[in-house]
């Protein structure tokens, strides 16, 4: 690498003249494209099509390791859901709560509304916001249980008025989350199924006698979720094909090198593709930063993951000013991005593409993944150029509205007969014609 290498994480320069093949490299990720994973996909959803709960069944018993008979050894009910909720410690109830409450009010904001204009003619045009009817929630489980996952996709639904929404997340060798199951009742799910993977994806897109279809399906999962989802969309609405969890730091030098350092491993530690990226104009920063990394990894729970995560995709980027930070943040276009700058609002107008954007020093990203209010579902591997964090819009469908008054009628019906008649079809050009008047 340009700058002199690290044992745990590399040292990119912008002045290398390899720097672009370098980044390149450290960005590339497609995380759908194995085609055996593809294959088996594809089997269990033809599966899951054809038979329904029981595909989901033997898929379940086998992928999760469990015995179960009947689907509804699969089904929770709301009074198991209300019972997890009240079985947890008092400071665990209280600060899923308080998040609830915050994710809440922030969606709050979000909610469009319909509108109508009229015309001097008396036509009336509008727009008209209706919420889906079903919603599906995939929740990871097995490695690691997220009831933030379930706030975060479950609540932005309920405010979007979603008639009925139905979770699924999987319970290998039968472990249940209590935190999960109580953020589902705080959250206002309505049936929740213990089953996860490629089955769970078939179950929600296609339905089965047990588990009802729906519009649209939200949430992370592993490669076999998200290769799922990818080979469903069409058939129902999906959020987005997610890839690992990312987080860009923009430093001008001045922050805690250790608060740096540990607001990397707080995405590196999701798991071993997870990808954690500091930029810098200060090269003595970068190496207090680095030295803080190799202090602190052990102190890590997670440290092995975090030290692989970083190994593989993790950088400290040398550039030459702030200007030129920019560029790699729009370049990068990060999931989540840090301006760990004294004055990030003087920045925030030149940010094109990026995910969450956290201002300041003392705004960690962790607090955005938990209870800062705003989503945590959001764009990742480059998709922020183009696609937005998940919101109550996600769970809405906008339908037009055109009431043409006679006049109005008559005066459209000249323009489209011309329009009509220029594409060749002369069906659509007679009904216009029809309505205008002689």
């Amino acid at each position: 690498m340009s700058d002199t290498p690290s044992k745990t994480i590399a040292r990119l320069s912008t002045q290398s003249s390899d720097f672009e093949r370098e980044l390149t490299q450290l960005l590339a990720w497609e995380g759908v494209s194995d085609a055996s994973v593809q294959q088996r996909v594809d089997e269990i959803l033809a599966d899951v099509k054809t038979r329904g709960d029981a595909a989901v069944i033997d898929a379940t018993n086998r992928f999760d390791r469990l015995s179960v008979s009947h689907i509804d050894e699969l089904r929770l009910s709301a009074a198991q859901l209300e019972a997890a909720f009240e079985s947890l410690p008092d400071e665990q109830r209280d600060a899923l709560a308080a998040a609830a409450e915050r994710i809440r009010c922030y969606h709050e904001r979000q909610k469009p509304t319909s509108w109508q204009y009229e015309e001097a003619d008396g036509t009336v045009l509008g727009q008209q916001v209706t919420p889906l009817d079903r919603a599906g929630i995939y929740v990871p489980g097995g490695k690691a249980a997220y009831p933030s996952s379930v706030l975060m996709n479950a609540i932005p639904a309920h405010v979007a008025g979603v008639r009925e929404l139905i979770m699924v997340v999987p319970t290998p060798d039968g472990a249940v989350n209590a935190l999960v199951l109580a953020a589902a009742h705080l959250a206002g799910v309505d049936q929740v199924f213990t089953i996860g993977g490629a089955q769970a994806i078939g179950a929600l897109a296609y339905g089965t006698q047990s588990v009802p279809r729906v519009d649209k399906i939200v949430g992370p999962g592993n490669i076999y979720v998200a290769t799922a989802k990818r080979a469903v969309f069409g058939q129902v609405g999906i959020d987005m094909i997610a890839g690992p969890s990312e987080i860009l730091v923009v430093s001008d030098g001045h922050t805690d090198p250790e608060w740096l350092a540990m607001d990397l491993f707080s995405q590196a530690e999701h798991d071993e593709d997870a990808q954690a990226i500091l930029v810098s104009w200060d090269a003595d920063h970068l190496a207090e930063v680095e030295a803080a990394i190799e202090r602190l990894l052990p102190t890590l729970d997670r440290e092995a993951i975090v030290r692989e995560s970083l190994a593989r995709r993790g950088a400290l980027i040398h550039c030459a000013d702030e200007s030129q930070a920019i560029e790699l943040i729009n370049r990068i276009a990060p999931e989540h991005l840090e301006l760990s700058v004294a004055e990030p609002e003087r920045l925030l107008p030149e940010v094109r593409h990026a995910g969450a954007i956290f201002m300041g020093r003392y705004t960690a990203e962790a607090l955005g993944d938990y209870c800062a209010g705003p989503n945590h579902v959001l764009p990742t591997s480059g998709t922020a150029r183009f696609s937005s964090p998940l919101g109550v819009y996600d769970f809405q469908k906008r339908s037009s509205i055109i009431h043409c008054s006679a006049q109005g009628a008559s005066e459209l019906g000249k323009i489209a007969s011309v329009l009509a008649r220029g594409e060749s079809l002369t069906a659509h050009a007679r009904s216009a014609e029809y309505r205008i008047r002689r």
